[in-house]
């Protein structure tokens, strides 16, 4: 079993019995079976970056609590410098690195994220949530679906978009490196 999985499943366990919330309640709040979301809390299963913004918006903390474990304390401002801030691979491909981390009571969700190509790639995993989100290429290339849409994202490109609308990328032949602002 996955050390990180098991880690946020026992701080979404501890946040359900410190708020004293059925695992129903989260499971309804992020559109999945009880079974699916009990299995998330064992560490047995994953759960989307979304998933996550949408569990920690119902109930007052950031999403990098939940990830990360970490409160944030900083309240003027917050450094992150070149190569730091608290990182996390939500999966094979993806490694998001938050820069907003410390700052408390933070208005968007900022990371730096790295994509690995799938070459053999068939589906591709689509989320959704509440807000809006700013995903600048970095570097590389990438293809974002968003909806039925497939956009070629060039290095320099961006996209503003309803998150609401299931989306998801693919990078191109070569790593590729997104700078993401979520707002709800």
């Amino acid at each position: 079993m996955d050390e990180q999985l098991k880690q946020l499943g026992e701080r979404l366990r501890g946040l359900r019995d410190a708020l004293n919330v059925p695992a129903g309640e989260i499971a309804e709040t992020i559109g999945i079976d009880i079974e699916k979301y009990e299995r998330i809390e064992k560490g047995e299963l994953d759960i989307t970056i979304s998933n996550l913004m949408k569990i920690a918006h119902k109930y007052g903390l950031s999403a990098e609590e939940l990830m990360f474990a970490e409160t944030p304390h900083m309240k003027s401002y917050f450094i992150v410098r070149k190569g730091q801030g608290v990182s996390v691979e939500r999966s094979k491909a993806y490694n998001y690195r938050s820069l907003v981390s410390g700052f408390r009571d933070h208005k968007a969700d900022v990371f730096l994220v790295a994509v690995e190509p799938k070459p053999s790639a068939r589906v591709i995993y689509k989320s959704s949530h509440a807000g809006q989100e700013f995903n600048y290429v970095l570097a590389g290339k990438m293809m974002f679906y968003l909806g039925s849409k497939s956009i070629l994202l060039d290095e320099g490109d961006s996209i503003y978009f309803d998150a609401s609308v299931p989306h998801g990328m693919l990078a191109m032949d070569a790593p590729a490196k997104i700078l993401i602002f979520s707002v709800e």
